[in-house]
């Protein structure tokens, strides 16, 4: 028997990554038997499910609130704050959004983009590859956080003030940038250390094309 591993989340919310009991009842009954359930660093569920019946488990998973998504050399969900200061100021639906936008997408190495809803910063944006930070009314983006060893790196800021219909297109110009012109499997601060921070802010700003 054949089986294909999923990544499962719980949809962003107020109070940080939650799920319901009978959400977990399901991610129990989709796994196929005799295989683990893996907690990653991404705030995912590894998930093993029998590949005759995938469809159905997804769709089984996504109505019931919860978030699918490729495993493997991707980016990952949107890792977030818990949004202590309420869903409107916050930016909750902001950040659902980018969510949609910016994950599962195939890259080199995978990405983690962080987002936090104030400077408080508590998900810890700057450990991020990229990452959003709310102030107030706009929006800070930094990128090139890399805090794996013992010689961590934080990302800095790449762009600052942008509108909230800014920031998403200039994520994924970054994204798709990294993807054509990366070298082989170059991780992501690598790879801006190489191009160079004022070439990435150039591509990033709206007024640049990709």
């Amino acid at each position: 028997m054949s089986h294909s591993r999923i990544a499962v989340t719980s949809s962003m919310n107020t109070g940080g990554t939650l799920f319901r009991p009978e959400q977990l009842v399901l991610i129990g009954s989709a796994a196929e038997p005799g295989t683990t359930i893996e907690m990653t660093p991404f705030k995912q569920l590894y998930v093993s499910v029998d590949t005759a019946r995938l469809q159905d488990a997804q769709q089984e998973l996504i109505q019931s609130g919860l978030r699918v998504l490729p495993t493997g050399f991707v980016t990952k969900s949107l890792q977030a704050c818990n949004f202590c200061k309420g869903a409107e100021e916050a930016g909750l639906s902001f950040a659902r959004r980018l969510d949609e936008a910016i994950s599962g997408l195939e890259v080199p190495v995978p990405l983690k983009i962080g987002y936090a809803g104030c400077a408080l910063g508590t998900s810890e944006p700057l450990t991020k590859e990229i990452s959003v930070v709310k102030m107030r009314d706009t929006f800070d983006l930094y990128a090139g956080g890399d805090v794996k060893g013992i010689k961590p790196v934080f990302a800095e800021l790449l762009l600052t003030k942008l509108a909230e219909e800014d920031v998403i297109p200039a994520i994924q110009r970054i994204i798709q940038h990294y993807r054509a012109h990366s070298k082989g499997k170059e991780k992501f601060n690598r790879f801006i250390n190489r191009i160079g921070l004022d070439d990435l802010r150039k591509l990033s700003d709206k007024k640049f094309s990709p």
